[in-house]
């Protein structure tokens, strides 16, 4: 189906569109993983496992979603908990 035909669909207010969808090859856009290695000291690990475990998530789980709040707080020119980017915490 062409771009222009499912968009006239969606616009007269078709409730089932997902049949015109190939779900099989969708994908989110800048959401592609990809893997990496990190190096972290003994004292960090074990830090982030403690605090995994006390919030009831994995250890990959807390580094991704407190990357994450750093990379968008930084996005947004915002320092994370008042401290300044790239300052001593």
């Amino acid at each position: 189906m062409k771009a222009k035909d499912f968009d006239k669909k969606f616009d007269q207010g078709k409730k089932d569109i997902i049949d015109d969808l190939d779900l099989s090859t969708a994908r989110r856009a800048n959401q592609e993983q990809k893997r990496i290695n990190v190096d972290f000291p003994s004292w960090v690990v074990e830090s982030l496992d403690r605090e995994a475990a006390r919030i009831g998530v994995t250890r990959q789980s807390i580094i991704k979603v407190w990357l994450v709040e750093r990379l968008q707080a930084e996005a947004a020119n915002k320092p994370l908990n008042g401290n300044a980017a790239g300052g001593a915490h």
